[in-house]
């Protein structure tokens, strides 16, 4: 056991292997879970989408009520170069390309289904609660990508970035994530009521 929980590859893999064991053990029972049809790519499509969004709003969520509040509390001051230097640059490695694949998987989600991506798009009564969380996603990747991503580089050393550059970036990496947080629970509403309101 060790061995799987040790290593987050590890537990990724054995992840996947329960994974399969559960289609396997639905399909044997009835379940007919293993068509590989366009209802099975649809399914593995949806899976994708949320997997990866539950990581982005996840991450989104750790940065905005659990690191940012806390690092102020840090003392002495010197003891948040580690989270500066090794933690944060790797959470928003994962934080952006979560972002990402939520979007593309999202994107290719609606194409895959006739009609879908335009009657989003174009807020048709049918689908209007999903295109208006395909349009808040949206603005929300393109505040990870173009706002937040750029001006915490500054701010964490990553890219070269004078004191006044650093203190300039830091409001707008701030107020972009208190946005994206703000939109969070909104967009969520609306991905869930499109199949589930």
């Amino acid at each position: 056991m060790g061995a799987i929980f040790t290593s987050p590859r590890n537990t990724v893999i054995a992840s996947v292997v329960l994974l399969i064991v559960i289609i396997a053990v639905l399909h044997a029972t009835g379940a007919k879970m293993f068509a590989l049809d366009h209802n099975w790519s649809l399914l593995a499509m949806r899976w994708l989408h949320i997997v990866s969004g539950v990581m982005w709003i996840g991450l989104l969520w750790y940065l905005n009520f659990v690191q940012v509040p806390t690092m102020p509390k840090i003392q002495p001051p010197e003891h948040t170069a580690a989270i500066n230097k090794f933690i944060a640059p790797n959470v928003l490695f994962y934080f952006r390309y979560a972002a990402l694949v939520t979007v593309i998987t999202g994107l290719l989600l609606a194409l895959m289904t006739p009609g879908f991506f335009v009657a989003a798009f174009t807020l048709k009564a049918s689908h209007r609660a999903i295109g208006i969380g395909m349009y808040m996603a949206l603005i929300m990747a393109f505040n990870v990508w173009f706002l937040i991503w750029p001006n915490q580089q500054k701010i964490l050393g990553l890219v070269p970035a004078t004191d006044a550059e650093k203190a300039k970036a830091r409001p707008i990496a701030l107020y972009a994530s208190r946005f994206n947080t703000m939109f969070s629970l909104g967009m969520l509403y609306c991905m869930a009521a499109q199949s589930h309101g």
